[in-house]
């Protein structure tokens, strides 16, 4: 793999051309990603109980607003 501080051919692209190429750069990864790992069946049934969870009581569900402020409170 070439040092990407000295490999700057990417520069000479428009800023547009740039985000394409990152775009795709980031499809092709998730493209390989998701054939990548498999879950356990012990996560898989860890997501079904938590789904179950959800549906039986939606209301008990937190805000992504929240869990945002909570996470990052302290940091500017």
């Amino acid at each position: 793999m070439s040092d990407p501080a000295t490999n700057t051919e990417y520069l000479k692209l428009s800023v547009s051309e740039r985000i394409q190429l990152v775009e795709d750069i980031w499809d092709s990864i998730a493209a390989e990603a998701s054939d990548a790992f498999e879950l356990s069946q012990a996560q898989v049934d860890e997501l079904h109980r938590r789904f179950a969870a959800h549906r039986a009581d939606p209301s008990s569900a937190v805000r992504w607003e929240q869990v945002r402020s909570k996470l990052f409170q302290g940091r500017p």
